[in-house]
């Protein structure tokens, strides 16, 4: 039997076996990874997840990469200055003018919609993919998945799975997507678990899509409105809407620097 579908056929009768649920155990080395899927499959079925996520986490490779990268994310002990330098904040504010400038109509209506200002939007966009010019070459669903089995903070990144799981599930993306390491996807590197909660179908296609930049920066837009965004108030330090700012990235450096350039693309 091919391996793939031997691993789904296992899936499918550790569930089916009536056995107590147990939470899968997490592990910090690659070599308990497929026991763990299997024990995690039934906790992602108890959670709602279909077939078609099951089937997903069963094709899930444990994700060195990941592993080394949230092992080694150096750039949030940068001073604030060291940090706009290396993330490139004076490309992503005159592109971020211009992008503005070309469809003004666009970001006006997300900001009647959800309250939220374009430079907001348009900084997050600019520094999570660079306006979408790299969104990540891993695995969203092996990326995440190894995150809920890694004990660093298996806790946090559990429901973010299952979210992924869930959005295989809808056909919003497959096992084969690709985001960033750290599972995060789309023109904003939307978390699977937030993507599932927050992400908007805006071009009215039946589809919530990532990667369709409408669809994004909606999502986005909807996310930070949920979140506690007050249209009209500021959202620099010691501002109403900074503290909104933090709801999307946990990095105070982060959170300075989308404050900074947002204000200078929004002028």
């Amino acid at each position: 039997m091919p391996r793939i579908a031997s691993l789904v056929l296992g899936f499918a009768l550790s569930i089916a076996s009536g056995l107590p649920l147990a939470a899968a155990q997490c592990g910090n080395t690659g070599a308990g990874f497929e026991t763990w899927k299997r024990d995690f499959a039934r906790e992602a079925q108890q959670a709602g997840v279909g077939q078609r996520g099951l089937n997903a986490l069963a094709q899930a490779r444990y994700a060195t990469g990941t592993i080394a990268a949230d092992r080694n994310q150096k750039s949030f002990r940068y001073s604030l200055d060291k940090f706009m330098q290396i993330r490139g904040a004076d490309t992503i504010v005159r592109q971020g003018r211009q992008r503005k400038a070309r469809n003004p109509n666009f970001y006006a209506a997300l900001e009647r919609q959800y309250g939220v200002p374009a430079g907001i939007l348009i900084a997050i966009h600019g520094m999570e993919t660079g306006f979408g010019g790299f969104m990540g070459d891993s695995s969203v669903v092996s990326a995440i998945t190894t995150l809920a089995y890694d004990c660093r903070r298996s806790d946090f990144f559990k429901p973010h799975a299952i979210g992924a799981l869930k959005l295989v599930d809808r056909g919003a993306i497959t096992g084969a997507t690709r985001g960033a390491k750290h599972g995060e996807l789309g023109h904003t590197q939307f978390l699977p678990g937030n993507a599932l909660a927050y992400g908007v179908d805006a071009t009215g296609d039946g589809r919530v899509d990532f990667y369709n930049v409408t669809d994004a920066l909606a999502s986005t837009a909807n996310f930070l409105r949920a979140k506690g965004w007050r249209p009209g108030q500021g959202y620099q330090q010691g501002q109403p809407n900074f503290a909104v700012i933090k709801q999307w990235n946990a990095a105070t450096v982060y959170q300075q620097a989308i404050a900074i350039m947002a204000a200078r693309i929004d002028g």
